[in-house]
């Protein structure tokens, strides 16, 4: 009779659940920003259009881009573990 434990073992992650929410927010700003940047072209290839260089597509959209990179550092040097003090 082979007795087994009622011990499950919980699977670790690396990260915690607060690691990964902020993760997922700042993959949905970088994506906000490749939207952002979308669009502008010219259906006739014989005419040029000056959309694709206003100010969303060059000065927004990879500022949005760079701040969703910039969450997902945070995200990832995040301590989940840390406990707050008040």
């Amino acid at each position: 009779m082979n007795k087994q434990s009622n011990n499950t073992h919980k699977p670790d992650f690396v990260f915690g659940k607060k690691n990964y929410v902020v993760m997922a927010i700042g993959i949905a700003v970088i994506a906000l920003g490749f939207i952002l940047m979308a669009g502008g072209g010219s259906d006739d290839p014989n005419v040029f259009n000056p959309d694709i260089y206003n100010f969303r597509r060059i000065r927004l959209a990879p500022t949005v881009v760079l701040i969703g990179f910039g969450i997902e550092v945070y995200a990832i040097l995040l301590n989940p573990n840390k406990k707050k003090t008040s």
